[in-house]
């Protein structure tokens, strides 16, 4: 355990208010805890939250009860299948990829650009194959990937695009909110250490009214009419359909008051970890003389969600990853890793025959790099607390 007189500071702790408690009791006292009028709430406010697409065309959100369902859905949806494959970056969680191989496609795994930890667009174009059917970016940390030119290179080969966006609400890219750039789905996550949470829980957001109508049939066993609309008609309707083999992916509506009250204070989240990364940037850029790489801003006119700050130690740096996460745990403050690449994985790095040296951008930035604390509790002298931690870890002690 940490030798530290302080309380331990957790990598993570979700903000909670009274708020999000007083709209889960109203919940729990209505009577309809399930995926009801709250879900349904949460999803108009949501589009609401991103409003319009930006051709007029009405955004579609689907509550589901975690990002891996909202992503399994949508490429579902685009009749992904035995015999495609989809493009994604080696750096990044699991679910990304193992959706694919939910529905029989394959994986094609791509390496990062070093300075922005997105996935590469050159090596997504080399990776395009007669099978590749999809693309599907992640915007890691809480910074968008380059939209513009992955959308570009989908439309030149007619590939499909699903935006991985659990880190990224609210992220803007060219001016523009994640879940708005015209791509043919993108997916939040609402995990409890995400950007507003509902405990567990996602939202499957798209333009394409077909591919909406598809997810929110699939969402709940391929049913044709939901629970809400059967058991409180006014008229006798019980009767529905069973017109595909779906799966459970419904959020509750318990979960949904946590993320109606969480989606009011998404943009003052995101202020104050901004204030945080702000905080740290000052602390260990140029002039700390901390053998520290500092994590990449967004574009000028952009935003930057924040989800997570990943320091990498520079390669002359005196100590190793694991040795500073060792001192930082020795401090009492919790940190973690982002990620271990897919390829190290025994089921990828099996199946696809994968090797480091396939990857050697994520596979050195993975060596080098941790997420330190960052969530919008925590106290400025927490955040100092970090900072000097961190200070200590990594300079050399002086000499007597």
């Amino acid at each position: 355990m940490p030798d530290t007189a302080l309380p331990f500071l957790p990598f993570a702790l979700p903000d909670i208010g009274e708020a999000e408690i007083a709209e889960v009791v109203d919940t729990l006292r209505s009577g309809w805890v399930t995926t009801g009028p709250k879900a349904a709430r949460f999803e108009r406010e949501f589009a609401q939250f991103l409003g319009a697409a930006d051709n007029g065309e009405s955004l579609h959100c689907i509550a589901v009860n975690s990002a891996t369902a909202g992503l399994h859905l949508a490429a579902e949806a685009l009749g992904i299948g035995p015999g495609d494959e989809v493009i994604t970056t080696t750096h990044t969680f699991t679910a990304t990829a193992e959706v694919v191989r939910y529905l029989g496609a394959d994986v094609k795994l791509v390496d990062i650009d070093p300075a922005t930890l997105n996935i590469d667009v050159a090596a997504i174009e080399a990776a395009i194959t007669s099978r590749t059917k999809a693309i599907m970016p992640v915007h890691f940390a809480g910074l968008a990937a380059d939209m513009s030119a992955i959308q570009a290179l989908a439309r030149r080969h007619g590939l499909k695009v699903i935006e991985d966006a659990a880190h990224a609400l609210p992220t803007t890219c060219g001016g523009r909110l994640v879940g708005t750039l015209g791509s043919e789905a993108t997916v939040f996550s609402f995990y409890a250490n995400k950007t507003i949470t509902t405990g567990e829980g996602g939202m499957l957001v798209t333009r394409d009214a077909a591919l909406a109508a598809r997810a929110k049939v699939m969402r709940l066993h391929g049913m044709n009419r939901d629970a809400f609309d059967r058991f409180t008609a006014k008229v006798p309707s019980w009767y529905y359909e069973i017109v595909a083999p779906g799966y459970k992916y419904n959020l509750t509506d318990i979960a949904a008051a946590l993320g109606l009250q969480q989606l009011k204070r998404a943009e003052a989240f995101r202020a104050r970890r901004e204030a945080i990364a702000a905080a740290y940037d000052a602390a260990f850029g140029a002039g700390s003389g901390l053998p520290l790489v500092l994590p990449p801003r967004a574009q000028p006119g952009d935003t930057h969600a924040w989800h997570l700050y990943v320091l990498r130690l520079a390669d002359d740096a005196p100590i190793g990853r694991d040795t500073l996460i060792e001192r930082l745990f020795a401090a009492g403050i919790g940190c973690s890793v982002h990620y271990i690449p897919l390829h190290l994985h025994p089921y990828w790095r099996e199946r696809y025959g994968l090797q480091p040296a396939q990857f050697p951008h994520s596979q050195h930035a993975y060596e080098r790099m941790l997420s330190i604390p960052l969530f919008s509790r925590m106290s400025d002298g927490e955040v100092q607390r970090v900072i000097a931690a961190v200070r200590a870890a990594v300079t050399p002690p002086v000499a007597p």
